[in-house]
């Protein structure tokens, strides 16, 4: 029974992630395109770029709390820790850049975002039964 929880839980939490990393990496051609094609500069997206990052960390959320259908906080906090983990992955050991305390608060603004995001991706999925 447990076994089933947790299998259940992990193919929710990587289907978020999956979310997010296609989000985040088809944005990132679309700001590199821009970017390089246009007169705009890295700093005036910067704020856009933002947004967009806490909006694909709440698709995610919502996304791997609709698959868990159940602990839609824990499911969406599990999301946005592998995320977390796999950009810190990413950014020490291909960069060899710790995170800096900026990056820290992001990332903690990510964990609350992707568990509003799960918590509301359980409660759009399951569909109330009311007996009247």
């Amino acid at each position: 029974m447990v076994k089933m929880e947790t299998k259940k839980m992990s193919g929710a939490v990587l289907y978020g992630v999956l979310t997010i990393l296609i989000i985040v990496l088809g944005m990132s051609m679309l700001f590199s395109l821009l970017l390089r094609f246009t007169n705009l500069n890295e700093l005036s997206l910067s704020w856009v770029i933002t947004i967009v990052g806490f909006i694909a960390v709440f698709i995610g959320g919502f996304v791997s709390g609709g698959k868990g259908k159940e602990k839609g906080w824990l499911v969406g906090a599990m999301t946005s820790i592998v995320y977390t983990f796999i950009v810190f992955l990413v950014q020490y050991l291909g960069y060899d850049s710790p995170f800096t305390l900026q990056q820290l608060l992001f990332h903690t603004g990510f964990l609350v975002t992707s568990i509003f995001g799960g918590i509301i991706g359980v409660n759009i999925s399951s569909s109330p039964t009311r007996e009247t």
